[in-house]
């Protein structure tokens, strides 16, 4: 069982920094280590209000009553909350910011998948450039919406996919050689060169919502994890 990073709790909401390749809830396949899981066992019943996907880290909202998860739910429904994600993607964004207006649905031919399209649902991101680097870029991405992979899929979609994602980008992982280039050398005993990043660059740093109990709208933080921060480490040290 992992070291739970509690940001905030009270008596209708918990809310909770999630690291990288761990599950919210329990999926199809059996693998039931889950975030939701952990949150049962050590304050009882919990509802699951959204989700982030097994290799997202970032922050998630769970609500404590039935009261709180109906006030939240609506507010995800009606695009009421804001979800802030920092994302690292392939090539120099040249536009300072912009908007990602592009219907999300199901892949026609691929299991899992999801894809641009006029049979999807209504998808909004707005983006802006946080950070250039040589041959990658670091973005803050608002998701008014909430589609299944929606900013891997929308920022796919204009050319700049994240710079490790095995479904919608170039690479399954990232390595220190493709940072340094030609300065790259490795060790005379190193073997083979393990990667910098191998999961999804994408990271929920800030979560807006209106509290179900108070009315009051309250924001929450989470610090980037070790992994990306020693990914950008090695950019600004290299760009």
């Amino acid at each position: 069982m992992i070291k739970l990073d509690l940001l905030y709790e009270d008596d209708a909401v918990l809310v909770v920094n999630k690291p990288p390749h761990l599950l919210t809830i329990a999926d199809r396949f059996g693998n039931a280590e889950n975030l939701h899981q952990q949150l049962e066992h050590r304050y009882g019943r919990v509802f699951v209000v959204h989700r982030l996907d097994r290799e997202t880290s970032g922050v998630l909202c769970f609500a404590r009553t039935e009261e709180a998860h109906r006030h939240l739910s609506l507010q995800f429904e009606h695009h009421a909350v804001d979800k802030f994600y920092l994302a690292l993607v392939d090539g120099v964004v040249q536009e300072s910011e912009g908007e990602i207006d592009k219907p999300i649905g199901p892949h026609p031919s691929i299991a899992g998948k999801m894809v641009v399209g006029p049979w999807g649902k209504p998808s909004l991101t707005f983006y802006r450039v946080l950070e250039r680097f040589q041959h990658f870029t670091l973005v803050e991405a608002l998701l008014k919406t909430g589609r299944t992979h929606q900013a891997r899929v929308h920022l796919q979609s204009i050319g700049y996919p994240l710079v490790v994602d095995a479904l919608y980008g170039r690479r399954p992982a990232l390595y220190l050689s493709e940072i340094k280039g030609r300065a790259y050398k490795s060790g005379k005993f190193s073997g083979e060169e393990r990667p910098l990043l191998e999961r999804t660059a994408l990271h929920a740093f800030r979560l807006r919502f209106e509290h179900p109990a108070t009315g009051e709208r309250v924001e929450f933080h989470a610090d980037l994890p070790k992994d990306l921060k020693a990914v950008l480490q090695q950019l600004r040290k290299w760009s």
